[in-house]
């Protein structure tokens, strides 16, 4: 998707993918991470997540990547938070609290930026990108996160005919064709997720799989 389709969205506020509480895929399964408290976390297209204050309350320190400023600083002001600003390269970064926000794009972060993390959170990103661009996420992803780094993924599959995305449909053996490479894959659990999808039902698909993957960077 082009840059400009996400900062129309954000500015509209054509933002029904953002959840009010925490995804229950990721309280259900983080624990099986095996994390220090204390571990950094990277969350990759991370909106306004409440995700990213789930996170930091079991200890985490979040790293969050966000096209949209409008984004960043609506997370920021729900909190009550006036973040410390600071600029590397193309990103504008924002701090406060336990969160560490870059604005810009996600495909010119580099290693060297994530060195410190342990693990990542995907809920959004991977099912942000559409098909043609699906390989170049995974790569970057190969590309930026530690050797026995974890991440927990939660991809989606519905009848592609039914919705143009975003959300795009990401099946079981696309998710193992795009990540086996640079990671060892677990999936974790496949479940109906239509009936908690009310705006995507709304736009007339009849069966989600949501499925939630543990990823292990391999060497």
């Amino acid at each position: 998707m082009e840059p400009d389709f996400w900062h129309d969205r954000w500015r509209t506020q054509d933002i029904g993918f953002h959840q009010d509480h925490p995804q229950p895929a990721l309280v259900k399964h983080w624990p099986s991470l095996g994390l220090a408290t204390t571990a950094a976390v990277f969350v990759p297209l991370a909106g306004k997540s409440i995700d990213m204050f789930w996170l930091a309350q079991q200890g985490h320190r979040v790293i969050g990547a966000e096209l949209s400023e409008i984004a960043v600083d609506a997370f920021f002001q729900a909190r009550g938070l006036e973040p410390v600003v600071r600029r590397t390269g193309s990103f504008t970064i924002k701090s406060a609290g336990s969160w560490e926000l870059w604005v810009g794009d996600f495909f010119e972060l580099r290693g060297e930026d994530l060195n410190m993390v342990s693990a990542a959170y995907d809920r959004a990103a991977l099912v942000a990108m559409p098909p043609q661009m699906q390989q170049r996420y995974a790569d970057k992803m190969a590309e930026l996160m530690p050797t026995d780094s974890q991440t927990l993924l939660i991809g989606l599959d519905y009848n592609a005919q039914e919705m143009k995305g975003p959300p795009f449909a990401v099946a079981r053996d696309k998710v193992r064709e795009l990540f086996e490479r640079s990671f060892a894959i677990t999936l974790l659990e496949a479940r109906d997720g239509l009936a908690k999808s009310d705006h995507l039902a709304k736009r007339g698909v009849t069966y989600l799989e949501e499925a939630s993957y543990l990823l292990r960077r391999r060497a």
